[in-house]
């Protein structure tokens, strides 16, 4: 496209921008509109397109996807919470109203004292009027110090309120989501939930209300004398336009630190998630170097944010200064001419300062709303990208209870549309109370062949039937209750081993958890800790070995009596003997029920019902263990090489 004609771009479009790419959001004659990762905003016209793009701009056009973000989140978003807080809010403005009047009251006594009582020596009011000085000192600060604490409790409510939402959102988001996202990155995310809640808790929000009210001091100021109003404040709009100029340059260094620090993060999180594996290949001081490579830079973004901050509040003080130099200069030339009071020129000074310090003090809560702006930005990634059960979902109808006859339709998957298919073609019906053994090569689309029937992933194309239901005009969480699927490696969580087996039923007796982990030969290791079920486990499951850990998964599936079971080479960690009395349990505990058991050993599903080979993304062989050696395949191959190991 011509560098000259910008009108002409359809926007959104990626484009390649200083080394790498940014994202044109808007064109128009005036010039082209990016976003890019390293600079931020940058705004471009004719001129200076053709400056950078002198042969022309070659772009790629984007289209909005499904998973696209909706744009819900901004000011909109708050509304609801701060409708709910309504009555609590006018309460604190209330309050901000009645502190401002009792501060205008204090110059205005010392104004009387200064030109009335002094100048009369009467010693009875001046008793009077300090007793009431007093008094008014005490009862600002008995107000100041209830609007604050009423401002901290609705903030604080409001803070809990929206920071349970975002969390909410976040578990309801689609697996595919998570894939794209280190979890370090997404806790830095999250924490910005801290910043915005600094913000709204702190003096922050409190300077702004007082600049607001500034509006009656200043009317005041111009009741004393116009002149030394418009002095004191002339500054303004010195510090306005500054803060204005150095708005991008904050805003940028802010994004640049906030994606260093999630960087640093990142890393720090997968080191001690894979501390095993980092002591096993010896590698700490490799993870160490990196580590401080990521915070070395981390350090110089925020040493440059405060070179930045710290210049434009000293600027910001050196002002202040000034404009009370200039105010006694001016104040002091009008008392000896007689045109102003010594009084008056002392209260006038009180008020202005009234008026000035909370106004120049936004130089330095500026740069707080840029943090702000920053953290809404990274924080829209998460509340913006759109639930998978939406109430689109919700208003779909429930799966009745399952019988289990499955049914894969030329069923395709691949993650984005810029991978190549993972999944190829699937057509595969499976009756109910079938036990299936799923095998195939690493890498063959097994695992994710499993994740399609709870909708953890959406075919490309094709569709999947479970008792002639279409899986993606249910509801969700109806299909999801009636899975139960065992990974390869559970997450177990902090707490007493009954406590990780009944995750899914809380309510389960000691019985039934007892009877789930007899089925997954879990009862004997169990009752040789110390403390039985009731044994603490660490973070993770750490103090357990794998074997162990993928019995407890196994009977927490187990006791929650799916009516639909994968096991994703749950059993992979355990020894022969242990496997096949787990498969034989399975077997007996689950009659009736459709199994699906993925495995690399063959031995394993010798009698299962129906064996499913896998190859590459497609399915290449079907039938019993009989069937499938007489066809002399892969699957004939595979069971030779294994027993010949």
């Amino acid at each position: 496209v011509p560098a000259r004609a910008p009108p002409r771009l359809l926007t959104p479009c990626l484009l390649p921008w200083n080394g790498g790419f940014a994202i044109a959001t808007a064109s128009n004659a005036a010039g082209l509109r990016l976003a890019s990762p390293r600079d931020g905003w940058v705004q471009l016209s004719p001129p200076e397109l053709e400056e950078h793009f002198p042969e022309g701009i070659e772009l790629l056009m984007l289209e909005r996807s499904n998973s696209s973000p909706e744009q819900r989140f901004g000011p909109g978003w708050f509304w609801p919470a701060l409708q709910r807080y309504r009555g609590m809010l006018l309460q604190v403005l209330l309050a901000s109203f009645v502190v401002q009047l009792f501060s205008l009251a204090n110059p205005l006594l010392i104004q009387v004292i200064i030109d009335k009582v002094i100048s009369q020596r009467s010693l009875d009011t001046l008793q009077v009027l300090g007793f009431a000085l007093v008094v008014v000192t005490l009862m600002e600060g008995l107000i100041g110090s209830m609007r604050t604490f009423l401002f901290t409790d609705t903030t604080n409510r409001i803070d809990l309120r929206l920071g349970a939402e975002v969390i909410d959102h976040l578990l309801r988001l689609p697996l595919g989501y998570f894939d794209r996202r280190p979890v370090g990155e997404l806790g830095t995310r999250i924490a910005e939930l801290e910043k915005i809640r600094n913000f709204l808790t702190g003096q922050a929000l409190l300077t702004v209300l007082d600049a607001v009210f500034s509006v009656i001091y200043i009317l005041v100021m111009l009741l004393y004398s116009w002149l030394l109003t418009l002095i004191a404040l002339a500054v303004l709009p010195i510090q306005i336009a500054l803060t204005l100029l150095g708005s991008p340059l904050i805003r940028r260094q802010i994004r640049s630190t906030a994606e260093e620090n999630a960087r640093t993060q990142s890393h720090l999180v997968e080191v001690l998630t894979g501390i095993q594996t980092v002591k096993a290949q010896n590698v700490e001081m490799v993870s160490r170097w990196k580590w401080q490579e990521y915070y070395s830079k981390y350090i110089a973004r925020s040493f440059e944010k405060a070179i930045t901050g710290t210049a434009l509040n000293e600027t910001s003080q050196v002002l202040q200064k000034l404009s009370q130099l200039m105010v006694l200069w001016v104040g002091a030339s009008l008392v000896l001419k007689g045109e102003l009071t010594l009084g008056q020129l002392i209260a006038f000074r009180i008020i202005s300062g009234f008026v000035t310090q909370p106004l120049l003090r936004l130089s330095s809560i500026w740069q707080n709303i840029q943090e702000l702006r920053v953290s809404f930005e990274r924080l829209a990634d998460v509340v913006d990208t759109p639930e998978e059960s939406n109430q689109a979902d919700q208003a779909k109808i429930p799966l009745p209870p399952l019988v289990g006859l499955v049914d894969f339709q030329a069923v395709s998957f691949r993650f984005s549309p810029a991978t190549p298919e993972v999944l190829k073609n699937i057509n595969l019906t499976i009756q109910p109370g079938t036990f299936v053994g799923i095998v195939g090569q690493s890498g063959s689309g097994k695992s994710t062949l499993m994740k399609l029937l709870p909708r953890l992933y959406s075919p490309s194309s094709g569709q999947i039937l479970i008792d002639q239901y279409d899986i993606d005009k249910v509801e969700l969480y109806s299909l999801r209750r009636q899975i139960g699927i065992v990974p390869q490696e559970p997450l177990l969580f902090s707490g007493s081993i009954s406590t990780n087996i009944a995750l899914t039923n809380p309510e389960a007796t000691s019985e039934a958890i007892v009877s789930a982990a007899r089925a997954a030969e879990a009862h004997d290791f169990i009752m040789a800790l110390p403390d039985g079920y009731s044994s603490m486990l660490g973070e993770r499951g750490a103090s357990l070995s794998g074997g162990q850990r993928q019995r407890l998964a196994i009977a927490r599936t187990l006791l929650g009596n799916p009516k639909l079971l994968v096991m994703d080479e749950a059993t992979s960690a355990l020894d022969y003997d242990t496997e096949r009395r787990v498969c034989d349990n399975l077997r007996e505990r689950m009659a009736g029920c459709t199994t699906f058991f993925i495995t690399h050993r063959l031995n394993t599903i010798r009698r299962a019902d129906l064996i499913v080979v896998m190859h590459q993304g497609a399915i290449v062989e079907t039938g019993s263990h009989a069937e499938l050696i007489s066809l002399q395949g892969r699957y004939y191959a595979q069971s030779r090489q294994q027993e010949s190991a």
